[in-house]
């Protein structure tokens, strides 16, 4: 079985993060980037249904050269292939998938595995785009997950619940955290990862169907107040609740 995931290389959630001079991207001088949060999900799974039913796990990225640490990161935890489908230029997440598309054509995958969002822009689409373009089932935020001779019976998360939804390959599955526990690359995969060739293409050429107009910092929130340090202060406090921030 050849099992494709799909990993993005990301801002770490916990780096400070400013706009750059155009307002249109983020400055990436001092910006630690990490594999995206829900891809090592899908990482895990991946590894966990290779070594399930046999077969080669690829790891592919779309970006320029420095995605080729998360592709590293997925080497190293297990995956046998990484490919980098190399575009220095920023892909809104229809490009995104259809370069991922194009790729896992090429190479026969019927099961792709990604996170259900990345968590730069946040879109939550490029899985359900891929899986469209390949003519693939999809499967959003799966939270458990059985594969058994073709057939795919997954758990996902939806709005005040979860559902139980039946498939077959081949399908496309975003994963969502809870789904399983990723592992730690061994010291022995780190050093394996680094012999390992990631293999660089060109990413299919296709135009963004969205433009970015404006990126902007939220507003900084007021400074708190201290009304008081005894009950003398409740009136107020109740006041400024009703009167000022009208949430009674």
């Amino acid at each position: 079985m050849k099992i494709a995931v799909c990993v993005s290389h990301v801002p770490d959630t916990a780096t400070k993060i400013k706009i750059n001079s155009e307002g249109k991207s983020i400055d990436p001088i001092g910006v630690t980037f990490v594999v995206n949060p829900y891809d090592e999900y899908a990482i895990e799974e991946a590894l966990k249904t290779k070594e399930k039913f046999g077969g080669e796990v690829f790891a592919i990225s779309v970006g320029g050269e420095a995605n080729k640490e998360t592709i590293r990161k997925a080497l190293a935890m297990g995956a046998d292939n990484g490919i980098l489908l190399k575009d220095n230029n920023e892909r809104d997440s229809f490009a995104v998938a259809k370069a991922l598309a194009e790729e896992i054509k090429l190479i026969g995958c019927e099961l792709v595995f990604m996170g259900k969002q990345s968590v730069d822009y946040d879109n939550s689409i490029t899985g359900q785009l891929t899986a469209e373009m390949l003519g693939y089932s999809c499967i959003t935020t799966v939270v458990d997950l059985e594969i058994d001779n073709q057939k795919v019976i997954a758990e996902r998360e939806i709005e005040g619940g979860r559902e139980v939804v039946e498939s077959e390959l081949p399908v496309v599955i975003t994963a969502q955290k809870g789904l399983n526990e990723p592992r730690y690359a061994s010291l022995k995969g780190i050093m394996a990862a680094k012999k390992k060739v990631i293999e660089e293409k060109p990413a299919f050429s296709v135009e963004n169907v969205s433009e970015i107009i404006k990126m902007y910092s939220p507003p900084a929130k007021n400074p708190g107040r201290i009304l008081g340090t005894d009950s003398s202060a409740v009136p107020e406090l109740v006041r400024l609740l009703r009167e000022e921030a009208k949430v009674i």
